[in-house]
């Protein structure tokens, strides 16, 4: 019988997805719940899991293609046996999961497993509709006859190599059984054998240090835009020529931050926390929306309300390989410090995987942006739609200033904060900004707060 998988629900509204890579192919044996392929959304990339156990029949949609919600993906012989033959009728009245991650019931003991590709003799020649349906599971005929598995390397850079048409097979002859990073395309595609040069850091994601190189002869580079690019593009416009924003601006003497931190470093009953500047900010946010409540509300035009939240989803902008993206820790007023430093580490490593779910993208009552990791000490922030504060933390600096009377070097750090006019009046978003100055100035002001 032959059964079809339609494009899932992916949340939050979203209408379609573009495939980034199949990791199966037709003739392929699938497990219940092994990996089928990994497509990109408006704001994450994710891997979908088989509902069937059977053989791949028919793959309806290319790598590169974009599928509406509810299209037919790929299709399964279950049984091995003839198409079935009920209608359309009964086909759509039958349930099927409609959300990733939803897992299917399990009808046999089989174990989903990562997809070894046999590879023969170097006048062997290359399977083509397995290059065209999961061109990182080719491996380089020169190996010899040996079964391999597919190159290790998180989405993003698999969707980067595919975009450059690098096979990451070629690539993981090169640089061994480790992890493929982005820097590592780049040096295969430039002819280089090494990893680039080291690659900066936004909240523990990482950042290509250059863009690609442009092919030999070359004077333009063309970037289509999708993707999480597309969905920020279109949100900053609308939130930019939506809500009046509003920036203020507030320099900080953090050294008694500063100092807490060295103590808590050393503090042998926190070995396992790893405590920053950032995780300081998180908890004075959270405790400031306390007097705050328009900067943790939002505007519903077509109600006619403004929408005032009792708890904090605090969204961390994070840049990545594949854009900005803002996942929320949620109930973060909740978190003690070592809480909160153990969440961001955690939304880190989730964003430099390319792992970040839709669902930990969706929603978000108030943000802050870590302009500071880029050496950068202010800015004017845009609001993240739906919301109706954003701050953005500058950088650490040791400077000259006031200090008891007397001029002293001190490490300073300037708070941006931008907020919706329509919602918060000057005179709440300053306290606001005062407030989490005065945490930051005397860590010892927490206790006041509630």
């Amino acid at each position: 019988m032959i059964a079809e998988f339609r494009l899932p629900d992916l949340g939050e509204g979203l209408t379609e997805a573009e495939v980034v890579q199949w990791l199966v192919a037709p003739g392929d044996s699938v497990a219940l719940n092994q990996t089928l392929a990994e497509v990109e959304t408006a704001k994450a990339v994710v891997e979908l899991p088989s509902p069937y156990e059977g053989t791949v029949s028919t793959l309806h949609a290319a790598a590169g293609d974009t599928v509406a919600v509810g299209a037919p993906l790929i299709a399964f012989d279950v049984d091995g046996g003839e198409a079935d033959p009920e209608s359309p009728a009964d086909a759509e009245e039958k349930a099927q999961p409609n959300l990733v991650g939803y897992g299917a019931a399990p009808t046999s003991t089989g174990r989903p497993a990562r997809r070894a590709r046999r590879v023969g003799s170097a006048a062997t020649a290359a399977d083509t509709s397995v290059l065209e349906a999961a061109p990182h599971d080719a491996a380089p005929a020169a190996i010899g006859d040996v079964v391999l598995e597919r190159p290790r390397s998180t989405p993003p850079v698999r969707a980067y190599a595919k975009r450059l048409g690098v096979d990451l097979a070629l690539v993981a002859a090169v640089v061994g059984d480790r992890v493929i990073t982005r820097d590592d395309v780049d040096a295969f595609t430039a002819g280089a054998h090494a990893p680039a040069s080291a690659e900066a850091t936004a909240f523990g994601a990482t950042v290509p240090s250059s863009p690609a190189a442009l092919a030999e002869g070359e004077r333009e580079l063309r970037i289509p835009i999708r993707g999480v690019r597309k969905h920020t593009a279109a949100a900053m416009v609308q939130s930019a020529f939506t809500a009046p924003h509003v920036t203020v601006f507030h320099t900080v003497d953090v050294t008694a931050t500063m100092e807490l931190l060295d103590r808590l470093r050393e503090d042998r009953a926190l070995p396992e926390h790893r405590i920053g500047p950032l995780a300081v900010v998180a908890k004075a946010v959270c405790l400031a929306l306390g007097r705050a409540p328009g900067l943790n509300s939002r505007w519903d035009e077509a109600a006619g309300e403004i929408v005032q939240y009792n708890y904090v989803d605090l969204g961390i902008a994070a840049a990545t390989e594949r854009g900005l993206i803002v996942p929320n820790i949620r109930d973060a007023e909740r978190l003690t410090l070592a809480q909160l430093a153990d969440a961001l580490k955690g939304l880190a490593e989730t964003a430099r995987a390319g792992k970040t779910s839709p669902a930990e993208l969706a929603g978000g009552t108030f943000s802050i942006s870590n302009i500071g990791v880029f050496g950068v000490d202010a800015g004017t922030p845009i609001l993240p739609p739906g919301q109706s504060g954003i701050l953005a933390v500058g950088a650490v600096r040791r400077q000259p200033w006031e200090h008891h009377g007397e001029i002293a070097l001190r490490q300073l750090m300037t708070l941006s904060l931008s907020f919706d006019h329509r919602i918060v009046d000057g005179a709440e978003g300053a306290r606001f900004l005062k407030d989490v100055a005065d945490v930051l100035e005397e860590p010892g002001r927490a206790m006041l707060l509630r």
